[in-house]
């Protein structure tokens, strides 16, 4: 028990450090893990000596609703007082099948809440029980409710931590009926911890953030971007320091012998997410490094000043790893790209009009030699 809760804790705060997720409008998904059973409404006394585990195939149709089929394996164990006076301890062993629907409340984001409810069938093996007038193997049905949270841990694998509350369709579950019980209903509750492998993930959401998981949105023709404000942009706040050792173009700019400033790359206020301008822009950078295969770049990212320092220190690196993601798909060998994000500090813009803030909230490749 005190080893399955020290695991439970250290995934969790292993979910607080994970990236962001990518959610499917239709998947299809595989899980497996351990479990702690426990009687919760019985007619003897819960033992914590319990253990158990599940396996399961989930299908989504939804970010918001899917369907599992979930098979576990329980042994349960309680104690009750026979009449010399002596505890006897009594053991279920039960193999379950239990069909589930689920609903996520927040399928976007990296720590996903859900609720479920559904039937279950279920085969149970008494030992030690006390109403002796019972069969020692039966089957039975049962209710099921109750919450989960997925950890990403990336756009396929996720943690699972769950709650189950299983109400009996009889009262047979301990194998013991109290004198006079009329329709009682035994229970149990299980807390799972497992993995949640998702094998077939659909199609991207389109209601969920498009980029920052490595999937990358489909890119279409940007007709009505205006580069060359973008450019004079540039040429009013960055000095022309361009060394001719670099390629260059009119998209990427030298501003050092080894800085080089994407223009037109462009982020959502307040968000990683980058704008329809930034796609030609990155496109540029892929036939760059292409060109310069020998070339290791560190991505370095920038907010303008709104907000605390800590949290544009977080967008800053997040605006980077969206960067390298978006490379890496188009075939940028990740092992030369790495990130770095420097929140508000080093402005080169007026932070006080919207075309400084917009150059503040810039990307620059620093060559690595």
């Amino acid at each position: 028990m005190k080893t399955f809760f020290t695991m439970l804790a250290l995934l969790l705060i292993v979910g607080f450090s994970i990236s962001k997720a990518q959610v499917a409008t239709d998947s299809w998904s595989f899980g497996f893990g351990g479990s702690f059973p426990r009687f919760v409404s019985v007619n003897l006394q819960p033992l914590n000596s319990n253990y158990g585990g599940f396996l399961s195939l989930q299908r989504n149709f939804s970010e918001n609703v899917g369907l599992r089929f979930k098979g576990s394996y329980n042994h349960l164990e309680g104690q009750w007082t026979n009449v010399n006076l002596s505890l006897i301890t009594e053991s279920t062993n039960l193999i379950t099948g239990d069909l589930d629907l689920l609903y996520y409340l927040v399928p976007c984001k990296p720590i996903s809440p859900y609720l479920f409810a559904g039937l279950g069938a279920s085969a149970r093996k008494l030992n030690n029980y006390a109403t002796t007038s019972l069969d020692a193997t039966e089957t039975a049905l049962s209710f099921n409710v109750g919450g989960g949270v997925e950890w990403s841990i990336s756009s396929a694998w996720k943690i699972l931590t769950e709650y189950g509350y299983h109400s009996m369709f009889n009262s047979e579950l301990d194998g013991a009926i109290a004198t006079g019980e009329v329709n009682g209903r035994d229970a149990y509750m299980t807390l799972n911890l497992g993995l949640q492998y998702y094998f077939d993930q659909g199609n991207p959401s389109k209601s969920c953030e498009p980029c920052p998981g490595g999937i990358v949105q489909e890119v279409k023709p940007v007709k009505d971007v205006d580069y060359d404000r973008i450019e004079a942009m540039i040429v009013k706040h960055i000095p022309k320091e361009i060394t001719k050792e670099v390629v260059v173009d009119r998209y990427i700019k030298a501003i050092s012998e080894d800085r080089l400033v994407l223009i037109g790359v462009n982020f959502a206020f307040d968000k990683s997410d980058l704008l329809p301008e930034s796609y030609p822009v990155l496109d540029k950078a892929v036939d760059l490094l292409n060109d310069k295969k020998g070339v290791n770049v560190e991505i370095e990212g920038y907010c303008d000043y709104i907000g605390t320092v800590e949290y544009n220190q977080k967008l800053s690196v997040e605006r980077a790893q969206t960067v390298k993601a978006y490379l890496v798909s188009k075939g940028i060998n990740e092992n030369r790209l790495s990130t770095v994000g420097y929140g508000k500090s080093n402005p080169i813009a007026d932070n006080e009009t919207a075309d400084g803030r917009a150059m503040n909230r810039r990307i620059v490749f620093r060559i690595l030699k």
